[in-house]
């Protein structure tokens, strides 16, 4: 089997000058190749180059550019995928403990996935463990009361992926009602809710691993209804575009607060202005899109 061979910093500024690259301040270069790693950095380059040749006035800025700009965008959405995350956990813990009371999420009768329950439990059980030394609040139930802690204070354990996981199985009137309290007041809005659940779980742990959502393109497509496919960007084919990020975007506008979701496309329109070569078709956005979203 062939291996790659190290390449120094040098080499990998070399390779990048004979495909036609334009580089500036070498210095410059050589720190960032060196901070950020050259494979990952190759990503954010491929909307530069055809056959590993660059355009003729692609420059190593523009590559600078559109990672920077990636970065700060994760950020941004991070951000207010938290409010989200927060929100669903504070409504879950509100609306499953008035049926079943403040422990009743440790049976797994009132589940219809027993096997995930037990799953989730025990992952968030793990977690307990590990964060009891440090949370007070932990330590309050566990060491002082020694009683089980109540969904209430319990919901901060669980991952945004757990509590997704934790409304899909959970029972339909509790759903509805959670559903209810997002807006999703139509016939399967339960429904609808746990797919934009599972997308915000998709976009949330590539953010927070630091993937790329610069010209990436999702197997797993958002779940938009009619009015807010008509918002998508058409390909050159004429079919809408529901592979990028903004479709994801979308789904954020309908579950967040109308002043937090208006807070972050100003952020967004502020990161657009400050880096201007960043072309946002490559997420997907329209071109009218500031008026449009």
């Amino acid at each position: 089997m062939s291996t790659k061979d190290f390449k120094t910093i040098d080499e990998q500024l070399e390779i990048l000058r004979s495909r036609g690259l334009i580089i500036d301040d070498e210095n410059i270069a050589k720190d960032f190749l060196l901070y950020n790693n050259y494979y990952r950095i190759s990503g954010y380059s491929l909307t530069l180059r055809k056959n590993n040749i660059f355009s003729k006035s692609a420059s190593f800025q523009n590559i600078m550019d559109i990672y920077n700009f990636d970065h700060e965008l994760r950020h941004v959405i991070l951000q207010y995928l938290e409010i989200i995350e927060v929100h669903m956990k504070s409504i879950f813990a509100y609306e499953f403990t008035k049926i079943h009371g403040s422990t009743g999420y440790l049976n797994a009768a009132f589940f219809t996935d027993k096997i995930k329950h037990r799953e989730i439990i025990s992952k968030a059980n793990q977690q307990k463990v590990q964060r009891l030394s440090h949370e007070a609040y932990l330590k309050h139930f566990v060491n002082d009361l020694q009683q089980d802690i109540p969904l209430w204070a319990y919901v901060d354990l669980f991952t945004i992926s757990d509590i997704s996981f934790m409304y899909s199985i959970s029972e339909q009137p509790i759903r509805d009602a959670i559903a209810h309290t997002f807006g999703l007041t139509m016939n399967k809005g339960s429904f609808i809710l746990g797919n934009y659940m599972h997308s915000m779980t998709i976009i949330r742990n590539l953010c927070a691993h630091g993937g790329r959502l610069y010209n990436r393109l999702f197997e797993q497509k958002p779940s938009l209804n009619k009015k807010e496919k008509e918002l998508l960007r058409k390909n050159s084919n004429g079919e809408i575009d529901n592979s990028h990020f903004y479709g994801f975007l979308l789904i954020m506008k309908r579950i967040l607060p109308v002043d937090k979701f208006h807070e972050m496309k100003e952020s967004i329109m502020t990161l657009n202005r400050k880096y201007p070569f960043v072309r946002m078709d490559y997420y997907g956005f329209r071109d009218d899109w500031q008026q449009r979203l």
